[in-house]
């Protein structure tokens, strides 16, 4: 978990690149992401580049120049300036750089998204990549092995999602792949819809049913979930004929489990003791 300094460096980054891309085209933002992102690779591989980095025996702006020295010329202007201000801001550990980093080009890539209008199918591209992978056994367990080559990796996404999803989800996707915050590439896939969701200020809901819900069984339930947490709710529903009937649904650590399959479950336990 980021500590407060964490954070609050965090802010003042977001807050510089927010105010230097005021003008800027979608396509724009989307390359200073991508910039932010490969510097986020460079310190996951350089160890004692973030620890020089977040030396708290060197001063903020010491440690805001020697960034600049190694990326001046290098990368757009805005992009040093806003990681400028993010390492001349305090760290916990070195660690929470790395993921302040890539939290740092992520929101700036779901920002360029949110610029051309394609956070919704964003949220969705990367809902239904995810139940791919959960449906197939070989490419989680591909997708998720950090030893298989990273080269491998991106390539395999890129032949599945190219000209099928939008350049910001591949992106994401990709992300994804190098454990976005730690996670796992699943995981880091649920936290990045998430993250997609509440930049369209919505929550999401993942509901598990046996058969699809028509048009106005979904509307209903959209409202009913909206009404109790105050907020647009996004869908994300999984068609799974195991659990036979009822419908589950999770937002966040709430679980509301109306499944029959449960309730078998229940039962059988109640007949055990």
């Amino acid at each position: 978990m980021a500590s407060s300094v964490s954070r609050e460096a965090l802010a003042k980054a977001s807050e510089k690149l927010t105010a230097d891309t005021a003008k800027v085209t979608a396509a724009q933002l989307a390359t200073v992401a991508d910039e932010i992102l490969s510097v986020a690779g460079l310190l996951r591989a350089q160890p004692r580049l973030r620890r020089a980095l977040t030396d708290p025996a060197r001063s903020g702006a010491d440690r805001a120049e020697l960034l600049r020295s190694l990326l001046a010329g290098k990368l757009s202007e805005i992009t040093v300036d806003a990681l400028a201000t993010l390492v001349g801001g305090r760290f916990g550990s070195p660690s929470e750089l790395l993921d302040a980093t890539e939290r740092l080009g992520t929101e700036a890539l779901l920002d360029s998204g949110d610029r051309a209008g394609d956070l919704a199918d964003i949220e969705d591209e990367l809902f239904r990549f995810g139940q791919i992978v959960s449906g197939s056994g070989e490419l989680a367990v591909t997708l998720s092995d950090p030893g298989a080559a990273a080269s491998r990796r991106v390539k395999l996404v890129e032949d599945l999602l190219k000209g099928k999803a939008k350049p910001v989800t591949l992106r994401l996707v990709e992300v994804a792949l190098e454990g976005f915050g730690g996670r796992s590439f699943e995981g880091s896939l649920t936290r990045l819809v998430e993250m997609t969701a509440a930049k369209r200020d919505r929550r999401v809901a993942y509901v598990i049913v046996a058969k699809p819900l028509t048009d106005s069984e979904e509307q209903a339930l959209a409202s009913k979930l909206s009404d109790l947490y105050g907020r647009p709710v996004s869908l994300k529903i999984d068609v799974n004929p195991s659990v036979i009937g009822g419908v589950s649904v999770k937002v966040g650590a709430d679980l509301y489990d109306g499944t029959v399959l449960r309730r078998l479950n229940e039962a059988k336990q109640a007949f055990a003791k």
